[in-house]
């Protein structure tokens, strides 16, 4: 997480492919491979440290919806280092997931400073409130007027010397990122709790990245308890997984009742050949999810929905003696088939469940569930690092787990 303070102007030195190499002598001792930094707004994972440089991957889906498509040598960029226990939040909270992009369409100078008229997409217009922050190339800014299509901002002396921004012209792409408190407050009531929780949690709660978010997200799934896996590249959608060796109903009942989502079972493409569990017809969906038929366990009276049952289930399917016979098809459980190159071949919360159960030394078999706001729509990442706090779970992305598991 960030504030929008800018630390330093870096510079581009190379953008090719998915490799980026950034200039930002300043920033580099507080970074370390594996950690975050934001580079114009954008959250960018660190992967290798030196002479004052970084190297970091952009992925193309990140150049798609943020002004990365345009990252050429020489080019200046607003760089921030991301927040510690006991720093000082001098903007707000700052994630560096770009929401949308927009046009600078006006310019003007207001007394020492000047007055910047940006145009975003109509479907990003309603997050923008007059006197409430907004990120725009990463820095943290007030604003100022919203009129119809349009809202402003005032660059004062500080801010132009000391970021990017002292240079906008009109017809310029800006990143932005909408305020978090007015997501929040938008999406529940109880936004105000959850963002002073953030606050005071920025140790370790929600998101985590790097391998030290990964060893948290292994170690708790060992330790029995669950751990939220953001896709922003595929699916764009939260899920929370759980080990399924020694799965409690109440973890069944939190998944009903809070995350809202389906859950599913994904497990080791060789627990269920050894099970005779097959694969459901059709072609799948649309992001190659592996469906196989749902089961129940054959030992019990009732029907097989209840948390119980279900996570019953789910334990004799992660036993290492089960048999095919111990389950009725079809029953209440979803299994789905992990790609045997795990996150390595497919970067889905399918794989991601089933390497996070082996790193933690469990069997192959794991339970994830997708994560919903209220009103019914997918979480996003905002969404998620409030849910990560309030229930006291860490959040790590797919592609830290892909490169550390």
């Amino acid at each position: 997480m960030f504030s929008g303070s800018v630390q330093e102007i870096g510079r581009i030195e190379s953008a090719e492919g998915e490799r980026l190499v950034l200039r930002a002598r300043k920033s580099v001792a507080a970074l370390r491979a594996g950690g975050s930094l934001a580079v114009a707004g954008v959250r960018v994972t660190v992967e290798e440290l030196g002479d004052g440089a970084v190297v970091a991957t952009v992925t193309g889906e990140t150049r798609r919806r943020t002004t990365f498509d345009e990252l050429t040598a020489g080019r200046e960029v607003n760089v921030e280092v991301p927040l510690a226990v006991g720093d000082r939040l001098d903007g707000h909270l700052v994630q560096g997931y770009v929401d949308a992009v927009g046009k600078v369409v006006g310019v003007e100078e207001q007394g020492a400073g000047l007055r910047v008229w940006i145009r975003p997409p109509a479907r990003f217009v309603p997050r923008v409130a007059a006197k409430g922050s907004i990120a725009v190339d990463g820095v943290s800014l007030t604003v100022a007027e919203v009129v119809r299509d349009r809202f402003s901002v005032v660059l004062i002396p500080a801010t132009m010397a000391g970021t990017t921004l002292g240079s906008v012209a009109v017809g310029q792409r800006v990143n932005l990122e909408s305020d978090l408190v007015g997501r929040l407050a938008a999406a529940r009531p109880a936004a105000a709790a959850d963002v002073a929780r953030a606050v005071s949690a920025l140790g370790w709660a929600g998101h985590i990245s790097g391998r030290t978010g990964v060893d948290k997200a292994v170690a708790q799934i060992a330790a029995g308890g669950a751990v939220l896996v953001w896709d922003p590249d595929r699916e764009t959608e939260g899920d929370v997984i759980f080990g399924g060796a020694a799965l409690r109903p109440s973890a069944f009942t939190f998944m009903l009742t809070q995350c809202c989502g389906h859950p599913t079972v994904p497990c080791a493409a060789e627990v269920l050949e050894r099970l005779e569990i097959g694969p459901m017809p059709g072609e799948g969906d649309r992001h190659g999810t592996r469906p196989h038929v749902p089961v129940d366990l054959a030992e019990g009276t009732g029907t097989g929905v209840s948390a119980a049952e279900r996570a019953a289930t789910v334990r004799r399917l992660a036993h290492p003696e089960a048999r095919p016979g111990d389950f009725l098809r079809p029953g209440h459980v979803f299994p789905l088939r992990a790609r045997p190159g795990l996150l390595g071949e497919r970067a889905g919360h399918t794989e991601a469940t089933v390497a996070l159960c082996l790193a933690a030394g469990l069997p192959a078999v794991g339970v994830c569930c997708e994560i919903m706001r209220p009103d019914g729509t997918m979480a996003g990442a905002a969404d998620l690092e409030a849910s990560a706090l309030r229930w006291g779970l860490p959040l790590i992305d797919v592609r830290d787990l892909r490169t550390w598991l």
